[in-house]
C-alpha cells in the first residue's frame, strides 16, 4: 500500500511515470496472466463478480502491482460490458436502481480523500471486520434486515456511498452491495444486473485518471486488448453455465467469496506494514 501525506498527494502518479512498462515481460509470466484472466473472467460470468479481486493479487504475485492495475483494468470493463449485455433485465435495473453508480461515485471521492488525509488508517482491516461480521451474522440468520426491504432507495444510497467509500478507500467496492442486494430477495439476472450496474463507474474512471494523470500510453492499453478478449470469452462461457448452479448453491458460493474477499484484505494489510 503506497503512504500518502498532504505533500505527497501524487505519489502513485509519480510511481505510475517512473516504473517501466510491461510489455517485454517474459512468455511464462504472459501465459499465466492469460490463464488467471481466464480463470477470473469465467468466476465473473458465473457469479456476476470477482474478476478484478481475483486477478489483481494472482498478477500481481508474479510482476508488480503497477502491471496488475494496468492489465486487468480493460478485461474487467470488457467482462462487466458483457454481463451486463448477456445477463438482460437491464433496462428494468437500470429504473430500479439508476441512483446506485452514481452515490458510488460520490462515496469514491470521500473514500480517496479520506486515503490522502488518514494514510496510516487500517481502511482494509475494517472492511474485512464488516465482512467477517456480516457472515457470522448471515450464519446466525439475521441478515434479513427489513429496513432494506421497507425502504429500498434509502438503504440503497446509503448501501452505494459505502460502496464507494469502501472502493476509494480499501480498493474493494462489492461487499456492501452483496449486502444490500441479498437483503432484496431479488431474481438472479437481476441481482447480476445490479451489480454489475454499480462496477460500470469505477474502472472507467480509473482508466481515464491512469491515462491523463498516470502516464499510461494509449498503446499500452492496446497491448492489454488481447487479454480483454480472453476475458470476454470465458465470461461468456461462465454466463452461459450460470443457471446450471442452483439459487442456494449461488449464495453459498458468494457468501465464500466474500469469506476470501476478507482474508486476502488481511494478507494484504499485513504486507503493506512489513
Amino acid at each position: 500500500m503506497v503512504r500518502l501525506s498532504h505533500d505527497n498527494a501524487y505519489a502513485p502518479t509519480r510511481a505510475f511515470l517512473s516504473m517501466p512498462g510491461f510489455e517485454s515481460l517474459p512468455l511464462l509470466i504472459i501465459v499465466w496472466i492469460a490463464f488467471v484472466l481466464a480463470f477470473a473472467g469465467m468466476v465473473q460470468g458465473a457469479l456476476g463478480l470477482g474478476f478484478p479481486m481475483l486477478a489483481t493479487p494472482m498478477i500481481a504475485a508474479v510482476t508488480d502491482m503497477r502491471t496488475a492495475v494496468i492489465v486487468v483494468l480493460l478485461p474487467c470493463v470488457a467482462t462487466t460490458v458483457t454481463n451486463i449485455a448477456l445477463t438482460g433485465q437491464f433496462r428494468a435495473t437500470l429504473r430500479r436502481f439508476w441512483f446506485m453508480p452514481l452515490c458510488m461515485l460520490a462515496g469514491a471521492a470521500t473514500g480517496a480523500r479520506l486515503f490522502v488525509a488518514f494514510p496510516a488508517f487500517p481502511f482494509a482491516l475494517l472492511l474485512a471486520g464488516v465482512i467477517v461480521l456480516y457472515l457470522y451474522l448471515d450464519h446466525l440468520g439475521r441478515v434479513e434486515w427489513a429496513f432494506v426491504s421497507q425502504h429500498p432507495v434509502a438503504s440503497g444510497v446509503g448501501f452505494a456511498l459505502l460502496a464507494g467509500l469502501s472502493e476509494g478507500s480499501a480498493n474493494i467496492a462489492a461487499p456492501p452491495l452483496l449486502m444490500y442486494l441479498f437483503s432484496l430477495n431479488l431474481d438472479r439476472m437481476m441481482f447480476v444486473q445490479a451489480l454489475n450496474l454499480c462496477f460500470t463507474v469505477g474502472k472507467p474512471t480509473q482508466m481515464v485518471i491512469l491515462t491523463l494523470e498516470g502516464g499510461v500510453t494509449w498503446t499500452q492499453w492496446a497491448a492489454t486488448l488481447p487479454f480483454a478478449v480472453i476475458a470476454t470469452a470465458t465470461t461468456v462461457f461462465g454466463i452461459r453455465n450460470r443457471e446450471r448452479i442452483d439459487a442456494k448453491t449461488y449464495r453459498r458460493w458468494l457468501l465464500r467469496l466474500l469469506f476470501v474477499i476478507a482474508l486476502v484484505l488481511v494478507i494484504q494489510y499485513a504486507f503493506s506494514t512489513r
